[in-house]
C-alpha cells in the first residue's frame, strides 16, 4: 500500500461485477423523497419502473471503497467532498454491469491542509459504458506530501447572480436517513443520535448523497421533463449538512441548451451543495 502522492493517478482496480434488481431502484427513489402521486413510475413496477438517474452513486460507491487498497488514509479525517453522475444511456431497473475503476485525482493543497483523491468508476455491459461516476475525497490535514497542487475550483459552476430559471423545493422527512441507509450506506452517523454525538454533532443528519438525490430529482423534473432519457449528468460540491425536515431547495440557472448551474439551499437559505451544474437533452 502506498503513501499519498501523485504517482497515484492512474492506479487501476480489478473489475468487479455489479449488480441490481427493480428492488433496489425502487428503494433508493422512496430514500431520495420521491412521491408516489407524482413519481409513481419509480416506485411501482406496473408502470416500468424507470430508474433515477442519481442511483448510479448506490454502484459508485463501490469504486470510492476502493481507494482504501490502494493508499492508507485516516478515515476519521476523510470527507466526500464531491460527486458527480454521467449517463451514457438510462438505467436499467435489472442490471449485471461490470466496474472498472482507478484513480482520477491526487492533489496536495498543502502543509496541514487537505489532500484531494477522486475515484472513477465505469460500468459497463456487452454494449459498452452505461454510466460513469466520480467521488472526490477531501482527506483533512493530509496535505504536505510533496505533490502538485492540481487546478484551482475558485468561481468554477458559481451560481449567477441573476435570479434563477426554476426553484423546485422538497421537503426531507424525519426517516430519510432510515431509509436512504437501505440502499447501502449504513453509516451510522445518520441515524444514531449516541454515534453522533460522539462524533460531535448534536443528532444525525441526512447523507451527503441522499441530498444528491434531490437535487437530482429536481434536475429530472425541472429540466428533463421527468424523463430519465434526456438527464446525462449532474456535478456538484457537498457545502453543508441537511437536518430531516429541512426542504431541498434547488436553484437552476439555464446557461445553454442542455446545460444548468445548480445550487440546492435549505429554507434558511444555507447553501447545501455548490458549484454544481447539470447537462441534458434538450426537447
Amino acid at each position: 500500500m502506498k503513501g499519498l502522492s501523485n504517482e497515484l493517478i492512474g492506479h487501476e482496480f480489478d473489475p468487479r461485477p455489479v449488480r441490481w434488481t427493480s428492488k433496489d431502484t425502487m428503494l433508493y427513489a422512496l430514500g431520495v423523497g420521491a412521491k408516489p402521486g407524482a413519481e409513481l413510475e419509480f416506485l411501482y413496477e406496473g408502470h416500468g419502473p424507470q430508474v433515477l438517474p442519481t442511483f448510479a452513486v448506490i454502484p459508485g460507491m463501490r469504486a470510492m471503497a476502493n481507494i482504501g487498497k490502494a493508499v492508507e488514509l485516516d478515515v476519521a479525517r476523510l470527507l466526500h467532498g464531491e460527486q458527480s453522475v454521467h449517463l451514457q444511456r438510462p438505467l436499467p431497473p435489472e442490471a449485471e454491469l461490470t466496474m472498472r475503476s482507478h484513480i482520477s485525482e491526487v492533489w496536495d493543497k498543502g502543509e496541514g491542509k487537505a489532500a484531494v483523491i477522486g475515484v472513477t468508476g465505469e460500468f459497463s455491459d456487452a454494449d459498452g459504458i452505461v454510466f460513469s461516476t466520480t467521488s472526490t475525497l477531501f482527506c483533512i490535514g493530509a496535505g504536505g506530501f510533496g505533490g502538485e497542487s492540481g487546478p484551482s475550483t475558485r468561481g468554477v459552476n458559481q451560481a449567477p447572480e441573476r435570479t434563477p430559471d426554476q426553484v423546485i423545493s422538497y421537503v426531507t422527512q424525519e426517516e430519510q436517513g432510515a431509509l436512504y441507509r437501505l440502499s447501502g450506506d449504513p453509516v451510522a452517523l445518520h441515524i444514531d443520535p449516541e454515534f453522533a454525538r460522539m462524533a460531535g454533532y448534536d443528532k444525525p443528519f441526512m447523507h451527503g448523497l441522499c441530498t444528491f438525490g434531490f437535487v437530482g430529482r429536481a434536475v429530472l423534473h425541472g429540466l428533463c421533463g421527468g424523463d430519465p432519457k434526456r438527464f446525462i449528468s449532474i456535478a456538484g460540491r457537498f457545502a453543508d449538512r441537511v437536518e430531516f425536515g429541512d426542504e431541498v431547495v434547488t436553484r437552476i440557472w439555464e446557461t445553454g441548451p442542455g446545460e444548468a448551474l445548480l445550487e440546492a439551499v435549505t429554507q434558511t437559505g444555507r447553501v447545501v451543495l455548490s458549484q454544481a451544474r447539470a447537462t441534458y437533452r434538450p426537447e
